[in-house]
């Protein structure tokens, strides 16, 4: 799959797919690459583009809310996830998340107890190329922690997006090698603190806690401001290591 962009308007499509718009018939070229132009029956240009992490975000199909990239971006930099890492993540949804992890090189087990999401993030990952790399199991995490606990490898991370969050922190240090991050996403402060006092509880050290918000700036002629539109606030992100 390719990006065909030009100014506002994207279109995702496959080498040697047809597309009519109203800017005319646009055929991808089955040799089509990343910078190539590609022109309309009417002669308007597009430009090739690859896939990377935002537009992924953008073109994954969608079962629900996806983790924002901003949160996803203190993820990554709070637990330094690169290649070779084994990640443990629950709540799969889109996938975006896990896409993003696989990306950086990571090799990632997703639990997703809905069967049709979890249908939706396996084509997801096959969208981002990392199909390879990421098992989305379906089912509760939790049904599985007897088994994650006894296998010969523990992981070095995980990443938790799961109302039973707490119940899987309370077998982290089982399941993380010793270093190893946990990462929770938690849409309420309720479970915000849940998640930190269970993790408390145990022998998991370094917690600490965010709320990510993220504001735009408009700047145009008229001068430089915050932007009055769009919501600020995503979530809360729990953090702790082995």
């Amino acid at each position: 799959m390719i990006l065909l962009v030009r100014e506002n308007r994207e279109y995702l499509l496959a080498p040697g797919e047809t597309l009519e718009t109203d800017l005319g018939v646009i055929e991808v070229p089955e040799t089509v690459a990343p910078g190539d132009i590609v022109e309309t029956h009417l002669g308007e240009e597009f430009t090739a583009r690859a896939l990377r992490g935002p537009d992924l975000f953008a073109h994954f199909e969608r079962t629900g809310a996806p983790m924002m990239p901003r949160d996803i971006g203190l993820v990554m930099g709070h637990t330094g996830c690169s290649g070779g890492d084994q990640v443990l993540d629950a709540g799969t949804g889109t996938g975006v998340l896990s896409a993003y992890l696989a990306r950086a090189g990571a090799t990632v087990t997703t639990y997703e107890h809905d069967p049709e999401f979890a249908d939706v993030a396996r084509k997801n990952m096959e969208l981002a190329g990392v199909d390879d790399a990421v098992t989305v199991r379906t089912g509760d995490v939790t049904d599985d922690l007897d088994e994650l606990s006894e296998q010969e490898s523990r992981f070095d991370l995980i990443t938790l997006d799961t109302k039973d969050a707490p119940r899987v922190v309370e077998r982290a240090s089982e399941l993380l090698v010793p270093g190893g991050f946990l990462s929770a996403y938690v849409p309420f402060v309720e479970g915000t603190r849940a998640v930190v006092e269970t993790a408390r509880s145990t022998d998991l050290q370094d917690i600490k806690t965010y709320e990510t918000i993220q504001r735009g700036m408009d700047i145009d002629e008229r001068g430089t401001r915050p932007s009055t539109a769009g919501v600020g606030h995503t979530g809360y992100l729990i953090f702790a290591r082995a």
